[in-house]
């Protein structure tokens, strides 16, 4: 197993990013423009990426935000919390090949959660981005991020994400990303 990050053999999962839940959350908006620049860089690096929308008649759409960056064809509607429960979900991972998950979204105590803990069950090598997961109470987050850990997820933030996708400074996709560090 890898201890750094990869852009060629990671995955970027965003969690339930969702137009009638976030702004329940708490910093919530932080944790959106976390994600933004994760999918920007993902993008800019070629790291594939997949969006999950829990119940999106219900709750909306992925926010306009982060939809703006987003392929479309990569959003896979689930109703189960975890990701994982969705067979269109796994085909999506599964035909990535990637080993090296990287999970961010909404709410870290449950669907992101549940997502991670199921990853791991099936050998992947997580990182959840602390500053791009968001649950509605501080202590909840906490919790989630706890239970995450304790599981074998490594908790990361997104400037460590990008950096370690990068690998070396001075190419172009380093002058592509550094906008979004700065």
């Amino acid at each position: 197993m890898a201890l750094r990050m990869k852009a060629e053999n990671s995955l970027f999962v965003i969690v339930d990013v969702q137009e009638r839940l976030a702004p329940a959350m708490f910093k919530g908006e932080e944790a959106i423009s976390a994600n933004v620049k994760l999918l920007q860089a993902a993008t800019i690096l070629n790291v594939p990426h997949i969006v999950s929308e829990q119940y999106p008649a219900g709750i909306g759409g992925t926010v306009p935000q982060l939809a703006a960056h987003m392929s479309k064809e990569n959003v896979v509607e689930k109703m189960s919390f975890s990701s994982m429960e969705e067979p269109a979900f796994v085909k999506s991972l599964e035909l990535s090949d990637a080993r090296q998950i990287v999970v961010s979204g909404m709410e870290t105590h449950v669907c992101v959660l549940q997502t991670v803990l199921d990853l791991i069950e099936k050998d992947y090598q997580v990182f959840v981005v602390e500053d791009a997961v968001a649950s509605r109470t501080a202590k909840n987050k906490m919790l989630g991020i706890e239970r995450m850990r304790q599981a074998g997820a490594q908790i990361v933030c997104a400037e460590m994400v990008m950096f370690e996708w990068l690998g070396v400074s001075g190419t172009e996709n380093f002058k592509a990303i550094l906008p979004l560090i700065k």
